[in-house]
């Protein structure tokens, strides 16, 4: 029996299946959810029964089944791995067992759930699509609008444009603009990781169904395997039945014919047939030899009988196993696969919309506060354009109050113009007709603008000029935090009469008034002018050439060490000048997130002003000039970065 059994092929999957339904036996069919519960992966709770613990699961003996292969319907929570502001619930709480009921009364639930899933997962692979697309438009429209902001906020504050009102309110629009594209930044990244959430979703549930697929098949293909292999076994009992019948005739001496019309007409079983096959394997009517056929056909047909028994009693616990558990099993797992993608999905275009109302509301709250602070539109109607021209008129009028154009007319004019003192009060007519240019200031004969550094220098005993010591003092006292210093120019009135008054008398001058202190651009401003003037720039034009060569080197050692030989090759004043000087830069670029002076802003300023403005002789040393702006800022911006390197000896240090 044993040769015969392993010759069909099928008693050893029949004895694993008698040994898994004697192990399954031994546990309830409400714990029959997950065969992979001592995975570490997180389980979604759901009112049907739980599954066991990893203890539990070293105690007891494992269940095997003939297709498992060692494989088990693994279930893992998708969104585990997923960080977000929010952690939902992705799968609903009440799992619907009706649905689960119906599912199994289906023939096509298993294909039913699979293609619903391959729907999901489509749905959800479109929406990341879309976040990821919509993540660069933002990201796109965001930069551009911060760049554009800052360009036109640092454009302006270089040329010469209108001051007062229309500067302050110019600038907070251009910081509006950038909270603007700031919210368009964040709300591209939040896009970017909800893209990328939804694809892990998408990942992760389509393994899943791709192993559940693969496990539901090798469940229909094993059960299939048994009803054939049971199919076999009845075809081999009825052959051997009939040869024995076939026996059982010619030992009783029948006729074959006659018994095979019989049979045709209304027995069970066709003899004729059984005849056909076998009935010359009848060696010959010796009452011992046929005694022995029936001997041997007859254990023959026992064991086919045995073997037939059993595998159909293998083929209905198979079966039953299959309906009653497997197959609830993997239909619970796959709606569970289902129902995760969709409410991860809806999860996700839900979180959109919020956050899409909520960047359309930031940007209107930013341009219509609803609290205390001003909005664009409130912004811009500060202008006051009456207001601005007076002042501008005013200071003009101060400005080149030494010019000898006829006067139209008197009066009211006169009066408009003499009765508001720009910066002194009712004594500006008397200070403006004072001997010395600035009433109650005498002129002491110590000129600094416009007369040569060595010349002010040697005159003063000085290594550094009082006034640039003077001016970055209070610079970085009163103004080291300011936006945009150096950049923003002060008004010119004032700095004319800044300039007046450091000319007269340095030493009576106070830059901590709050006069001054109040308006730190004026005294940067005044500072930048006092360079512009000096008769050889602070860099000379001996060198100037020299120092554009070394920048223009595009390693960027190498050039740092062209310029450390330029900086070297300076005259005593003009080198102990500018090391205090970018000393003094250095110090204001530390402060660079308060200010916004990065290096490459403070090179934009100071290029022209320390290299100063040679006059062409002709169109092509013009243009000379003009292709020379970038490397000088280059080469102040390599030197200001390099300053330590330049500058300061170890001993210092």
């Amino acid at each position: 029996m044993n040769s015969t059994t392993t010759e069909d092929g099928y008693a050893s999957s029949a004895t694993v299946w008698e040994n898994d339904e004697q192990n399954r036996l031994r546990v309830s069919p409400n714990q029959a959810t997950d065969p992979s519960t001592s995975s570490p992966s997180p389980q979604v709770p759901s009112p049907s029964p739980l599954p066991r613990s990893s203890t539990d699961s070293e105690s007891r003996p494992a269940a095997s089944t003939p297709w498992s292969d060692g494989t088990t319907l693994e279930r893992r929570d998708t969104l585990a791995t997923i960080h977000s502001v929010e952690q939902p619930n992705l799968v609903e709480q009440g799992f619907d067992e009706n649905i689960l009921r119906a599912l199994c009364d289906l023939d096509c639930g298993v294909p039913l759930l699979l293609d619903r899933i391959k729907q999901s997962v489509v749905s959800c692979r479109e929406a990341s699509i879309f976040f990821k697309k919509r993540a660069l438009i933002e990201e796109e429209y965001g930069k551009t609008l911060q760049k554009l902001a800052r360009s036109t906020a640092e454009v302006y504050a270089l040329n010469d444009g209108k001051a007062g009102t229309f500067v302050s309110a110019w600038m907070s629009s251009m910081r509006v603009h950038e909270m603007m594209a700031e919210n368009r930044l964040r709300f591209a990244q939040r896009l970017n990781e909800m893209s990328e959430e939804l694809a892990t979703i998408v990942k992760e549930v389509d393994k899943n169904r791709k192993q559940t697929k693969d496990l539901a098949s090798r469940y229909e293909r094993s059960l299939q395997e048994s009803e054939a292999a049971t199919e076999k076994c009845k075809n081999r009992l009825d052959f051997t039945s009939e040869e024995l019948e076939r026996l059982l005739l010619q030992k009783e001496g029948e006729s074959f014919k006659d018994t095979a019309v019989k049979s045709q007409a209304g027995g069970k079983r066709v003899i004729g047939k059984a005849v056909a096959k076998g009935g010359l394997l009848l060696k010959g009517k010796n009452p011992g030899n046929l005694q022995r056929q029936e001997d041997d056909i007859r254990s023959r047909v026992s064991t086919a009988s045995d073997q037939y028994r059993k595998a159909v009693t293998d083929t209905q616990a198979m079966r039953q196993e299959y309906f009653n558990f497997q197959l609830p099993r993997i239909l619970r797992a796959l709606k569970e696969c289902a129902d995760e993608i969709d409410l991860g999905t809806q999860y996700h275009l839900t979180r959109y919309a919020f956050l899409f109302e909520s960047i359309v509301l930031s940007d209107g709250s930013t341009l219509v506060p609803t609290d205390e602070g001003v909005g664009l539109k409130a912004t811009i109607e500060t202008i006051d354009n009456r207001g601005d021209f007076k002042t501008y008129m005013q200071n003009y009028v101060y400005a080149r109050g030494g010019s000898a154009a006829p006067r139209r007319m008197k009066g009211h004019s006169e009066e408009l113009i003499s009765s508001v003192n720009v910066f002194g009060g009712p004594n500006y007519a008397a200070q403006n007709a004072a001997p010395n240019g600035i009433y109650g200031l005498q002129d002491k004969g110590r000129p600094t603008f416009g007369v040569d550094l060595a010349e002010q220098m040697t005159r003063d005993n000085a290594e550094v000029p009082a006034i640039v010591i003077k001016c970055c003092e209070a610079i970085e006292k009163h103004g080291i935090t300011s936006q945009g210093i150096y950049r923003v120019s002060g008004m010119t009135s004032k700095v004319v009469n800044l300039k007046q008054r450091l000319d007269k008398d340095l030493d009576s001058v106070d830059l901590d008034s709050s006069e001054w202190s109040g308006d730190i651009n004026t005294v940067t401003s005044a500072l930048k002018m006092w360079l512009r003037e000096l008769p050889d720039p602070l860099l000379t034009h001996h060198l100037h050439q020299g120092f554009i060569e070394a920048a223009k080197v595009e390693n960027e050692r190498l050039r740092q060490i062209r310029l450390h030989e330029r900086v070297n090759d300076l005259p005593d004043p003009n080198y102990s000048t500018l090391k205090y000087l970018l000393g003094h830069l250095h110090r204001i670029n530390q402060h660079a997130a308060d200010n916004s002076m990065s290096m490459q802003n403070l090179a934009i300023v100071f290029g022209p002003t320390l290299f100063g403005q040679q006059m062409p002789t002709n169109g092509l040393e013009a243009g000379g000039v003009m292709a020379d702006a970038p490397y000088q800022n280059q080469a102040i911006e390599t030197i200001l970065k390099h300053y330590r390197d330049i500058f300061i000896d170890e001993s210092e240090s």
